[in-house]
């Protein structure tokens, strides 16, 4: 692995996340090492109101006033609630920096945005007419919402910016803050992914094109990445937010520093809305342009991350796009399916597991991958099961992230150094 003298050097100071698993990184990071798995069965009346074929998710807690408190929260819809608790926790976990609110940005992703005003407003709309819609509900239902309450809660003044791109949003999200701070367009930048769209209209929509798991009786073990009996995934919610900087930056301010983003890889299938190319030929290229980009070899690669839905095709797309990628060099490399515990966060789920990609390089600690019995021949990775693995010294640590419409991110990270 070497570096590149004219590239500016970008590292991650701090990190914040509110997920199924917990209302913190630290908690969200001790259950995952535990195997906790983060889907359970939904236990509203809309459920059985309309007759739901998947009655099971992977929920995050709405942010108790303490953290968000109510005359900011109801202003925002709940996408915008998990980002904004997220980006407090990352802007403190990094000790506040002190910055020009010019050279800092914000860079917050979604899939869907507020999915929630948005059906609401219009049922409002239909039974109570015009006059009961609220005068935020525009704010608070578009997609940048999250981005711009962010930038509000924060200070960024150097752009805020929504990268909507399905399941790869929050991969992409990291991407443009590197960016952003190598191009000299900021000298930090909030970066993630959130999402909320746990309603039944996302839920019956999901299970009409059979892309959920149906194991009803079991919610627990539901999401099963690589397992011959995997059925589909499980949804989820919650966000992830980094604080990224230029080294410089960050060392004459004496930060901590976590990791080192070494660059991202971006590329489109051009195939199908919602089926991956089944040879991977698309997130392979993505996957070597982060490669490429990051200016490491396929044998520098100690740990992934993978995007692992539990989906029969995208889970075999998958491997076969990393083999093309890192050919022989995969099979000494340790995989995780994290989804197997999170449930999949959709256009969060990019952000929050490129924090578990950071955690993994920090601690030396891969996370298990739960409720794989079985697992897949076509699946010829080596994966971290049931417990955690320790990790070699230095290297290089992936996240995968793809998405509906083709969408393909892979993000590396290199440790502090």
């Amino acid at each position: 692995m070497s570096s590149s003298p004219s590239r500016t050097r970008v590292v991650v100071t701090g990190l914040g996340a509110v997920t199924p698993l917990g209302d913190t990184v630290q908690a969200t990071w001790d259950a995952l090492l535990a195997g906790t798995p983060g889907a359970h069965t939904i236990d509203e009346p809309w459920v059985e109101e309309f007759h739901l074929p998947v009655t099971f998710a992977a929920r995050t807690n709405v942010p108790s006033p303490d953290v968000l408190p109510k005359h900011e929260a109801k202003r925002l819809d709940p996408s915008g609630q998990f980002a904004v608790a997220a980006a407090r926790q990352a802007w403190a976990d990094a000790g506040t920096p002190e910055v020009d609110p010019l050279r800092l940005a914000a860079v917050v992703a979604t899939g869907i945005g507020g999915v929630h005003t948005l059906l609401d407003a219009y049922d409002t709309l239909r039974t109570r007419g015009p006059r009961r819609v609220l005068p935020m509900t525009v704010p608070m239902l578009m997609p940048n919402g999250a981005a711009g309450a962010v930038s509000l809660a924060l200070g960024a003044a150097a752009g805020a910016h929504a990268p909507v791109s399905a399941c790869a949003s929050g991969g992409e999200a990291v991407a443009y803050g590197l960016n952003m701070i190598r191009t000299g367009r900021a000298d930090v930048a909030v970066v993630g992914g959130t999402e909320a769209a746990i309603h039944p209209m996302p839920l019956a929509s999901f299970a009409a094109m059979q892309a959920l798991s149906t194991r009803n009786d079991s919610p627990e073990t539901a999401s099963r990445p690589y397992d011959t009996t995997r059925d589909g995934f499980v949804m989820g919610d919650g966000a992830g937010i980094m604080v990224l900087e230029s080294e410089e930056f960050a060392r004459a301010r004496g930060a901590r520093i976590y990791a080192e983003v070494l660059g991202a890889g971006t590329s489109s299938d051009a195939y199908h809305i919602a089926a991956p190319e089944p040879e991977g030929a698309g997130a392979s290229r993505a996957v070597l342009e982060a490669l490429r980009v990051s200016d490491v070899s396929p044998r520098d690669v100690v740990h992934i991350n993978a995007h692992a839905t539990s989906t029969p095709a995208g889970d075999l797309a998958e491997v076969k796009a990393l083999r093309v990628a890192l050919g022989a060099d995969l099979d000494h490399v340790a995989l995780s399916a994290t989804k197997s515990m999170t449930g999949h966060m959709l256009g969060a789920a990019g952000a929050v597991e490129s924090i578990f990609a950071i955690l993994a390089l920090h601690h030396r600690l891969a996370p298990p991958t739960i409720n794989v019995e079985d697992v897949d021949p076509g699946a010829d990775v080596d994966l971290v099961l049931k417990t955690p693995r320790e990790l070699p010294e230095g290297g290089v640590a992936l996240n995968n992230a793809f998405g509906f419409g083709g969408h393909n991110v892979a993000v590396a990270f290199g440790p502090a150094s």
